[in-house]
């Protein structure tokens, strides 16, 4: 069995963004030579996110209002995490809310995706340096 583990960094220069990562994990895959087996993408970080859904603007702006509805930033007194000096609760909620990781087969060399299907690294907390890890393993 082969098998690849290799770190992203991203430091998004806002509060809050999505990054579509596919082309960075696509080339780990080429690079790690399995022809079948898995793919794991996970956010190194308790207020960052990886997940899986279409490369849409509308739908990350959608995105972007629903989480903020979920948990609004303001007023960050409202929540207990808070009161430890931070202000990044709504943050960790908003992870929880769209995932750690993200897990995709790979069939023939290439990453098994359905139609529109891309992988993206969610930004909670962001105005810093953050690690995604990617991990292939398979023959």
């Amino acid at each position: 069995m082969k098998s690849i583990t290799e770190y992203l960094t991203f430091n998004v220069p806002s509060r809050r963004g999505f990054v579509n990562i596919t082309p960075e994990v696509r080339k780990i895959v080429q690079k790690s030579k399995v022809r079948e087996g898995l793919c794991l993408v996970n956010a190194m970080h308790i207020t960052a996110s990886v997940f899986i859904n279409d490369n849409e603007s509308g739908l990350h702006h959608d995105y972007e209002r629903w989480l903020e509805h979920l948990a609004p930033h303001e007023p960050v007194s409202k929540y207990e995490h808070n009161k430890t000096g931070e202000d990044n609760a709504d943050a960790h909620l908003k992870r929880q809310v769209m995932g750690r990781e993200v897990v995709v087969a790979i069939t023939d060399g290439n990453l098994d995706f359905g139609p529109w299907e891309q992988i993206f690294y969610g930004e909670f907390d962001g105005k810093r340096p953050k690690r995604v890890l990617v991990k292939v393993i398979g023959e």
